[in-house]
């Protein structure tokens, strides 16, 4: 199902097609599930200035983000206090984070930073709309959906 307002409903595995540059552009919650697929799964993000993702690691789960607008700072490493990479990002650039590295990526422009992400396998409740990060960070229900393949039961890391 194509939008062309930038909001998405998420169909579960099923087929699906939207204009993602302009749905990631013009989404302004902190998360929002596009689709959520068996494997894998597509969220928006929209991070204000001075914010960030919020440092984490997800010990089966890799990632792949991608800027729409903005500037951010992304830093990675072994361990929370050992985020050996460190490197400026903005529009078009992409963030590859591997299972079990720790993460974050902040917003050190002026304008909120655009990006989404794709987790292998899904990470989120789907269709989930979580319109800040501490909303977020509260909410108890945000798993994945039962028929999604999910690995063993690792817990996330949070810094």
């Amino acid at each position: 199902m194509a939008s062309t307002t930038g909001s998405i409903e998420d169909v579960g595995p099923k087929l699906q097609s939207f204009d993602i540059e302009r749905a990631t552009t013009q989404n302004a919650d902190y998360r929002s599930v596009a689709w959520s697929g068996r494997y894998l799964q597509v969220t928006l993000m929209s991070i204000p200035v001075g914010s960030d993702i919020g440092l984490e690691a997800h010990p089966q789960t890799d990632q792949f983000l991608r800027l729409e607008a903005g500037n951010g700072r992304v830093q990675m490493g072994a361990a929370k206090d050992q985020l050996t990479f460190d490197e400026k990002v903005s529009d078009g650039w992409c963030v590859l984070v591997p299972a079990g590295t720790w993460h974050n990526i902040t917003n050190v422009g002026t304008a909120p930073m655009q990006l989404y992400a794709i987790y292998a396998p899904a990470h989120h409740a789907p269709g989930k709309v979580q319109s800040t990060a501490s909303i977020a960070m509260a909410d108890k229900e945000d798993d994945p959906a039962d028929w999604s393949v999910q690995p063993a039961n690792v817990p996330d890391k949070h810094g």
